[in-house]
């Protein structure tokens, strides 16, 4: 253990921040890939909903089926981030019409469920003292990769749209791979010989818990709306301000990804106010 212990939350962290690049990869290039596939105007809405419903289901089922507690969950993560990136760097193959793509950003949704969640459960199962701090680090994380292929975007602004599925599904490649590697099970995990339904339903019981999913399922539906359509603000600002100049998709990661410093300082700053006090404060 004290071989991996100051190597563990930095992996963690930056695997993290690889695989959760696959994210937004869509939403960065949604202006090319619509004009090449003669899609509707609406993709931004479409290709957003599709990720979402697809993390939705998956992170229901990998609770339902308690996979990270019945199998070693850095396994769990690197298959995700395999299957994740498969889905993402499909969506550049010749596909006619607009479900194909709405089904593999589903997909990659569905197996994003693998990766936010059980990279959140690996830290816990490493750091039972100073979790705010280490969950902190890894929602920031969460945040710069979702921003992350923005600045691809805005980087390879001379390169074809399928220049951001690529980097975000090797950087996803590249994260399972390190986490698999160089992070085994945690000396607090608690496994799970076998499938116990009733357990699903157990965290609900508790009030505590309760009150703060509903608090963070309320905060996703301003967060995400936002977060989907800073590029979509931004484009309509200085196009009708005259900014023509301006990189919407440098901004959009920066306005996006400046989110990674709030929480890492909001992970520090937990130990001293309380987790409580501070997400209602910031809520």
């Amino acid at each position: 253990m004290k071989h991996y212990s100051r190597l563990v939350l930095p992996v963690i962290v930056l695997s993290q921040f690889c695989c959760t690049s696959l994210w937004f990869a869509g939403n960065a290039v949604v202006s090319g890939l619509a004009a090449e596939r003669g899609l509707a105007g609406a993709l931004v809405a479409d290709i957003t909903s599709s990720v979402q419903l697809g993390f939705i289901v998956g992170t229901l089922v990998f609770a339902g089926l308690a996979i990270a507690d019945r199998f070693s969950p850095s396994k769990v993560f690197f298959v995700c981030a395999i299957l994740a990136a498969v889905c993402n760097i499909a969506v550049t193959a010749p596909l006619q019409g607009a479900a194909p793509v709405y089904g593999l950003r589903f997909t990659t949704g569905f197996f994003l469920a693998g990766i936010y969640p059980v990279g959140m459960k690996i830290a816990a199962d490493y750091y039972q003292q100073g979790l705010g701090k280490s969950l902190g680090l890894l929602v920031g994380a969460l945040v710069l990769g979702k921003a992350f292929p923005h600045l691809l975007r805005f980087l390879g602004s001379n390169l074809s749209w399928r220049f951001v599925f690529y980097a975000t599904s090797a950087l996803a490649v590249a994260g399972g791979l390190m986490l698999l590697l160089l992070v085994p099970d945690g000396p607090f995990r608690k496994a799970m010989p076998r499938l116990q339904w009733r357990s699903f339903l157990q965290g609900f019981s508790l009030p505590a818990f309760r009150n703060a999913a509903f608090g963070y399922f309320g905060h996703m539906w301003e967060l995400y709306t936002f977060w989907a359509f800073v590029p979509v603000m931004l484009q309509y600002y200085f196009q009708h301000f005259g900014f023509s100049k301006i990189s919407v998709p440098f901004w959009s990661f920066t306005i996006i990804g400046i989110g990674a410093l709030s929480c890492g300082f909001a992970g520090m700053l937990s130990h001293k106010w309380g987790a409580r006090r501070l997400a209602t404060i910031a809520l």
